[in-house]
């Protein structure tokens, strides 16, 4: 990287929340690190690891469900919001990542799965004991049809009909995930009331805030209307929940009437931070009636990259022209991997050159206007883990093998030390997942040490990042060129960053304005230019930060 430091700028960020632009590292504890040689990542081993996390320069860390739970959706199944399950850990063990934390200057934010529990939930237990009882109506229930047919066509994420029979209740329950996922009826006011005393209890234990999963899925059409077909042929998808527009099992309006509920018990607590993630093909809108005019979330990040085939100057033009910053908007957040999604090296690959597309997804990635989500491992350039059939944990790439890369693959051991056992994630002669012996030689204390490595890029690019209030929260604007080339000013407080990456597999000519002659190179990838010059011919996977002052 040939990275030119300007002056540390001081940031005047005393008017500005902590959140905004804030870099955000997600952790996914199964993987991350295991000290008691169980083969599972604990709450301990984040204690461990909160130094290099922080020397990253990243500002805080979200952590995935380590709640009570079976296990068969790998904790997004709650048995117990307010619980800590045994394979992570104690009370005790997350008090020590909030102090530790604290100490290291990060934020932390934990996952909420408010629109379903697992079928161990005392709640469900309750509620599917008769019709009468108080907590019948928590769930969503409904009886079959007259030909004892499910009460609609909705089609679970995970495949096959959205609703299960159950005996004690005579009736079917809705499922959007797995048959052990129950989704919790949010319409009922009760319901709202006891998530938001979860989310008390979270927030008054020190959280900095909370990423709330499958946000969408919340809230159903209480008339249980049938979806209309997509118009999507099977040869084009792998389930049939692609086959549907779905209309009717989520996205229901009311849910931003509760998001009002949610940010009324946030502002209890001061300097709190929320994002929503939100899926489906056209998630823009719900995304702004999520974030809107400051009543409801802070922010909101959708899959324009996470299920992305191929990394293009469409796709980043088109994502980001959908936040300018106009007035009520709310703040996006970005992420091009994390645990649901296949790992962007391999799929954005350079010609196979995995170094070289995870540096670029590093420069594009943290400098877009909005929060930046690093997945674990992304620092390192972790391409997507290779998991035989055998091997597979994960409910959805099991069912939908061979035909996606599934989710395993981005959840295999974080690898800490080249030659250590496990590569240095655990002592156990078996992990959960196995670890694929490739991410050995991309350890964390193999790259720590090396100016070239895709780790010490990554340290490199959050320093710089931190010294720019323009990278940070400035606004953006677009600038003209080529198909393959996107380009973009990122101006905030009394300076301006270029950035410019060509994203085609050619050599493309593109030349910034001429008020930028006299701008300087920040950090590069692939694209050099004469000496004290911009570059005007990017090659294929090459971009580039330069600044100027006003």
């Amino acid at each position: 990287m040939a990275t030119a430091l300007a002056e540390a700028t001081t940031m005047a960020d005393c008017a500005r929340a902590w959140w905004r632009g804030a870099v955000i590292y997600q952790i996914y504890p199964r993987s991350f690190r295991d000290t008691n040689g169980d083969g599972i990542g604990d709450l301990a081993g984040i204690v461990e690891q909160l130094d290099y996390i922080a020397d990253l320069g990243v500002d805080g860390i979200w952590i995935s469900p380590f709640f009570t739970s079976p296990m068969h959706d790998f904790g997004y199944d709650v048995a117990d919001y307010c619980g800590i399950d045994p394979s992570f850990g104690s009370f005790a063990d997350f008090d020590r990542i909030i102090a530790a934390a604290r100490k290291l200057g990060l934020k932390v934010i934990i996952d909420q799965v408010y629109s379903h529990t697992s079928d161990q939930h005392a709640w469900f237990q309750q509620s599917r004991q008769d019709r009468t009882n108080p907590k019948s109506d928590w769930y969503v229930w409904a009886d079959p049809k007259p030909d004892g047919s499910p009460p609609s066509n909705w089609q679970s994420v995970f495949g096959g009909s959205a609703w299960q029979w159950d005996g004690p209740r005579k009736q079917y329950y809705l499922h959007n995930f797995l048959t052990s996922q129950p989704d919790l009826n949010v319409h009922n006011r009760d319901v709202q009331d006891a998530l938001l005393d979860v989310a008390r209890f979270w927030l008054g234990r020190g959280v900095d805030g909370f990423r709330l999963d499958a946000l969408n899925f919340a809230m159903h059409d209480p008339e249980l209307r049938d979806n209309p077909p997509s118009g999507v042929p099977m040869a084009h998808v792998t389930r049939p929940f692609d086959m549907q527009i779905k209309r009717y099992n989520q996205s229901h309006p009311d849910i931003v009437a509760f998001l009002e509920r949610i940010r009324q018990t946030i502002d209890e607590f001061p300097g709190r931070f929320t994002v929503a993630e939100v899926g489906g093909p056209d998630p823009l809108a719900e995304m702004k009636a999520f974030t809107h005019g400051g009543k409801r979330l802070d922010s909101a990040y959708n899959f324009d990259f996470l299920y992305a085939a191929r990394l293009t100057a469409p796709l980043v033009r088109a994502s980001l022209a959908q936040w300018r910053g106009e007035p009520g908007e709310g703040w996006p957040s970005w992420a091009f991997s994390n645990h649901d999604a296949p790992r962007s090296v391999t799929r954005w690959t350079l010609d196979g050159d995995h170094p070289r597309a995870a540096r670029l997804g590093l420069l594009l990635l943290l400098s877009l206007r909005g929060n930046p989500i690093i997945y674990q491992g992304e620092e390192l350039g972790l391409p997507q883990g290779h998991v035989a059939f055998e091997d597979l944990q994960d409910p959805e790439a099991i069912a939908n093998w061979p035909h996606t890369l599934g989710r395993d693959g981005a959840r295999t051991p974080m690898p800490w030390q080249a030659n250590a056992p496990q590569a240095g994630f655990s002592s156990a002669n078996r992990t959960w997942l196995k670890l694929d012996p490739a991410h050995a030689a991309l350890a964390a204390d193999r790259q720590a040490p090396d100016p070239g490595s895709t780790l010490s890029y990554a340290r490199a690019l959050l320093r710089l990042r931190r010294t720019f209030p323009a990278l940070v929260s400035g606004d953006i604007a677009l600038f003209g060129a080529p198909d393959n080339v996107v380009a973009f000013r990122r101006k905030g407080d009394g300076e301006e960053v270029l950035c410019a990456f060509n994203l085609g597999d050619q050599p493309c000519e593109w030349a910034p304005p001429a008020e930028w002659d006299a701008a300087r190179l920040l950090a590069t990838e692939g694209a050099v230019g004469a000496p004290g010059a911009l570059p005007h011919v990017l090659a294929p996977g090459a971009g580039y930060w330069a600044a100027r002052g006003e």
